[in-house]
């Protein structure tokens, strides 16, 4: 009888064979997904680099070396934007109006979303299809409406103005996700809260609004980064310059300060750091949401 040897360090030819060739496939897939995914990340970080490298250049560095790194690191383009080209009024307007409209409308939204997805009757329906109705409303053709309106009461050119503006623009949105999470949680909840003795606003705070924390972090995302760079409603609401937000005050800033590379590079990093820090504490968030919310 012949016997078969087996060379040490080689897998036998039967086990080599039974590895099935989709599998192989999917693993090749994987691969090469994978390696597009991380290409495409380095396009894209590719520019946030380059701009926060050249912050810290002076002018003579970027005009004979634009994509160099920096000989002798310096802050000084950040104190020229920041207090001489009136930064920091603009980055606390915008701090104030975003915070501000994305806090209100949020916790308006939470409440009617929690009203009417646990609500059976017609009318909470209708009043429902009412604040889904927003979205289908350009906002571009409610400024004529809403100048008219903030100047009767007195509100144009003021942070509280585009607050109101900002926010009641953002509350159908922020409903309609709000209310599709809340419609996923089971009222055996609510049940056995009522029973443990808690009223609806105790209900509502520690039982409902801890396993809804993921569509939270989604909704101050999502409207958190178009708030933050709308450049339309203060140009139009606001005509005090010491009220400008960051996208109406970086007009007159690259028109002032065109020639000076390393202060325009500062200024832009200063109005997109806000917007790196909200999605890494954002993601977190939503991450800790679903883990919470999979464990009760």
């Amino acid at each position: 009888m012949a016997t078969t040897l087996a060379v040490p360090g080689t897998a036998p030819a039967t086990a080599r064979a039974a590895t099935p060739p989709g599998r192989r496939t999917g693993g090749v897939r994987a691969a090469l997904t994978s390696t597009l995914l991380w290409v495409y990340a380095a396009v894209a970080i590719l520019p946030l680099l380059t701009m926060v490298l050249n912050s810290f250049r002076t002018n003579q560095e970027l005009v004979s070396e634009p994509l160099g790194l920096p000989a002798e690191p310096s802050l000084a383009a950040y104190q020229e934007a920041w207090i001489e080209a009136s930064f920091s009024t603009y980055f606390w307007n915008s701090i104030v109006v975003t915070v501000g409209s994305v806090a209100l409308s949020t916790v308006v939204s939470l409440l009617a979303a929690y009203a009417l997805a646990r609500s059976r009757s017609r009318l909470m329906g209708v009043i429902e299809q009412v604040f889904v109705s927003g979205l289908m409303m350009p906002v571009f053709l409610m400024i004529v409406p809403i100048f008219y309106l903030l100047d009767a009461i007195g509100m144009v050119s003021t942070r509280t103005g585009l607050v109101l503006v900002y926010a009641a623009v953002s509350i159908p949105f922020s409903v309609f996700v709000l209310g599709t999470f809340f419609r996923q949680l089971p009222g055996e909840l609510e049940e056995a809260a009522r029973i443990d003795g808690a009223g609806p606003l105790r209900m509502f705070w520690s039982v409902m609004l801890p396993l809804v924390r993921p569509a939270v972090a989604t909704v101050v995302v999502f409207r958190f980064v178009p708030i933050w760079n709308d450049f339309f409603y203060p140009l139009i609401l606001v005509r005090d310059r010491t009220r400008y937000t960051l996208p109406v005050g970086l007009t007159t800033f690259f028109g002032e300060y065109q020639t000076s590379w390393s202060t325009l590079f500062a200024g832009l990093v200063i109005a997109t750091l806000p917007l790196v820090v909200l999605f890494l504490l954002a993601t977190k968030q939503i991450i800790s949401g679903l883990t919470a919310g999979m464990g009760k």
